[in-house]
């Protein structure tokens, strides 16, 4: 068989894995299939244009800012367009929220059964020194397909979302995709032009990494002051060789997130700045499917409620155990 007989020709593309997941589900209408097939397609066409930024001459701010009033990046704007057109192409959505729209867009005439909330480039203030950026994403069930859609049907806890993931585009163009309780990840085939499955049923690793700006310790509460001080310092009295923490920080979500996920350990973001619905909740997602925590300190993410579409929150997130030590700093730092 010479060059030929170590290739793997049973490979498993993106949406036939989704196919085979839909087989054990009686009720499926394949409408989320269409859904995620969709976002696949869009994320394809973001990697292309983020490869090609700087020779299409879409990198840099475009004058105009958003809801958060952050600057928008050209290829904030591009992406975004990008993610509705393809969403709104399928039938399937009632409504949508972007981090880069004020307000929820919603469509008239015969509207589909999902809800797709996303932020369309994470990271892209990054993007001119070659830093990975990444599509943030979570779906929502409609509560009643024979009503309009509003914003409450994607106000909700994010525990309620059916489906959430990230593609980011780096060294590689990668979806990790959370459903049905599972993480998978599926890596880009440049040659093929399919996601394939390369990361299945996702665990997070076990290296003892942190990841946050510690720009700002100043302004972080006691108990986060408190439980870095246990990664990096000895405690008192001790004698034998003491470890410390590594520090990894890109400062980039899903770029962050995906080392979390591969190697294990913690994602701090102390000030309330991260988006919930886009952005807080679909990692959390992400992280429980794959065995970890995710919380604000004291509540568990996905229980929360959001109040407005784009409401703020600090997060912590990764292995258990972290996530679990930073609350009893919690615990023990009260009304401080």
């Amino acid at each position: 068989m010479g060059d030929t007989e170590n290739l793997d020709t049973d490979i498993v593309p993106l949406t036939r894995h989704i196919l085979a997941m839909q087989q054990h589900h009686k009720e499926a209408t394949g409408d989320l299939t269409i859904l995620l097939a969709s976002i696949s397609t869009a994320c394809k066409w973001i990697s292309n244009v983020v490869r090609k930024a700087e020779l299409l001459k879409v990198i840099g701010v475009s004058g105009t800012t958003n809801v958060q009033q952050e600057s928008q990046q050209k290829l904030d704007i591009l992406s975004n367009e990008i993610m509705i057109n393809m969403l709104k192409s399928t039938g399937k959505t009632a409504l949508l929220v972007s981090e880069e729209n004020d307000e929820a867009i919603t469509f008239e005439g015969a509207q589909g059964n999902y809800c797709v909330v996303f932020d369309p480039l994470d990271g892209s203030s990054n993007i001119d020194c070659g830093v990975s950026v990444g599509t943030i994403f979570g779906i929502y069930r409609v509560k009643d397909a024979t009503k309009k859609a509003t914003v409450a049907d994607v106000l909700r806890p994010g525990s309620e979302m059916v489906a959430a993931g990230y593609c980011m585009y780096g060294s590689c163009t990668l979806i990790a995709l959370a459903i049905g309780g599972e993480l998978n990840g599926y890596t880009l085939d440049p040659n093929i032009g399919e996601f394939v499955l390369t990361h299945r049923k996702m665990k997070l690793g076990k290296k003892k990494i942190y990841s946050l700006n510690e720009g700002y310790a100043h302004t972080f509460h006691p108990a986060i002051k408190g439980y870095l001080d246990t990664l990096k310092f000895p405690p008192p009295g001790f004698t034998g060789k003491f470890t410390p923490y590594s520090a990894r920080y890109v400062g980039s979500m899903v770029a962050d997130m995906h080392r979390t996920l591969l190697y294990g350990g913690i994602f701090l973001y102390p000030g309330a700045k991260l988006r919930m619905l886009y952005e807080c909740f679909p990692m959390a997602m992400l992280v429980e499917a794959a065995g970890g925590k995710a919380t604000d300190g004291k509540t568990r993410i996905l229980d929360i409620v959001p109040t407005k579409i784009h409401d703020r929150s600090p997060i912590y997130l990764g292995t258990a155990s972290e996530v679990d030590a930073i609350g009893e700093w919690f615990a023990k730092t009260a009304g401080q």
